[in-house]
């Protein structure tokens, strides 16, 4: 083997050494768990302004990761729509963090359905990998004071009523 196809072969195994290194690091991660705090994020919403977890510290969160390639993402948001306009007043917000690596599918999608609660873009994946969000949509209630207290991976017909329960449960708290 000559110098030039051996530097070749060894930066491809330096390459894939980093990647299962990357990898297993990422996997080893804890995944977010119920009664522990949310971990704290900024994204910029579809309308351009940034949007802190933090500051909706006080306020009953539903975190919901979607995507627009994601079938039952797309059943599930009319539902969280007519959920999030239902509660807004009672000190209620609905945070859609969508993960498609092109904003404008989210933003054209956002508009189509009517939503009305913030869009959030979260491109580079960094707030689902925080999350462990690994099945899509991934929906997480958290607290007044901050903490997880329910965590729904995937959607099934119906999930809207436990949602809505869950929303007032904590609300009355």
């Amino acid at each position: 083997m000559n110098r030039a196809m051996s530097v070749k072969v060894s930066k491809r195994w330096s390459l894939a050494l980093a990647l299962l290194l990357a990898t297993s690091v990422g996997s080893t991660q804890a995944s977010v768990q119920l009664a522990s705090n949310a971990p704290d994020f900024t994204l910029r919403s579809a309308n351009g302004a940034n949007l802190r977890l933090q500051e909706q510290r006080g306020q009953v969160v539903l975190l919901n990761f979607w995507a627009t390639w994601c079938g039952p993402c797309r059943q599930e948001l009319p539902h969280l729509n007519r959920i999030y306009d239902k509660y807004r007043s009672a000190g209620f917000v609905l945070l859609g963090v969508n993960i498609d690596d092109d904003p404008r599918l989210a933003t054209e999608l956002a508009s189509k359905l009517g939503l009305k609660f913030p869009v959030l873009l979260d491109g580079d994946k960094k707030v689902s990998r925080i999350y462990d969000m690994s099945a899509m949509p991934a929906t997480l209630m958290i607290d007044r004071d901050g903490r997880v207290r329910h965590i729904h991976r995937g959607y099934r017909d119906g999930v809207e009523k436990t949602y809505e329960e869950q929303v007032r449960a904590l609300l009355k708290e």
